[in-house]
């Protein structure tokens, strides 16, 4: 599994359309997690964050409108992008759903290659890299595409590991990033590595940032983790 497989959380108490979105989904080359309910899941999101959450707006117990709600009024998982799937197709149901914080709103019975497009774009807003987009953080370039890291007027060269932890801060620079989450993230979830190794990395990541005399701009928040800037 690709380190840096894009994660979509599919959220769907219909089982026949569970399946049926993860099977495309998988096809399209994103991992996913799937879960019947609102409540399992949140537990999902809070043990392995995704990038995208499809999330249907009837589902028991909780509404899909109440999940998103509490995505996004929580600093840690507001930046998850949303896409809302419902019946219900008059324009004020779009409305409150998209004012809910849904970052986009799909009406049932919809089209698989629509909302495989729909998820894509939606990447391409919170993950830029896995789409070869350039990122740009102070004076720090990073070409996600011909794997080019520049600082300044210098070249810098970076191992794998540490191209890809960069890359990660620069997605989302302030988002404190816990240990655990990096190990995913930047390692994959099917590969067993110390939560140390991270801090061996961070160390040779910021070695290299700062080798002609730039200011870190790695920060480490004591007890959580680490961000960029």
């Amino acid at each position: 599994m690709s380190a840096q497989q894009p994660h979509v959380l599919i959220v769907e108490d219909e089982p026949a359309q569970r399946e049926v979105l993860a099977y495309n989904l998988e096809a399209e080359g994103f991992r996913t997690s799937r879960a019947e309910d609102g409540e399992e899941g949140l537990m999902l999101m809070a043990e392995d964050p995704p990038d995208v959450i499809v999330l249907d707006w009837m589902l028991p117990s909780v509404s899909g409108i109440e999940i998103c709600r509490r995505i996004k009024m929580n600093p840690a998982t507001r930046g998850i992008a949303v896409i809302m799937l419902s019946a219900r197709s008059e324009e004020v149901d779009r409305v409150r759903g998209l004012e809910t914080g849904a970052d986009d709103y799909v009406v049932k019975p919809y089209s698989v290659s629509e909302l495989m497009a729909r998820v894509r774009s939606q990447l391409r807003r919170v993950r830029p890299t896995t789409v070869g987009q350039v990122l740009t953080f102070d004076d720090i370039m990073l070409d996600a595409e011909t794997h080019r890291v520049t600082r300044g007027d210098a070249t810098l060269k970076l191992g794998p590991t540490e191209f890809r932890l960069l890359s990660t801060f620069m997605e989302k620079p302030g988002r404190v990033w816990s240990r655990d989450q990096l190990l995913d993230r930047v390692w994959g979830r099917d590969i067993y590595v110390d939560t140390r190794t991270v801090d061996v990395h961070v160390g040779r990541l910021r070695k290299v940032l700062t080798q002609n005399g730039g200011d870190d701009p790695v920060r480490t928040v004591r007890g959580a983790g680490y961000a960029l800037g």
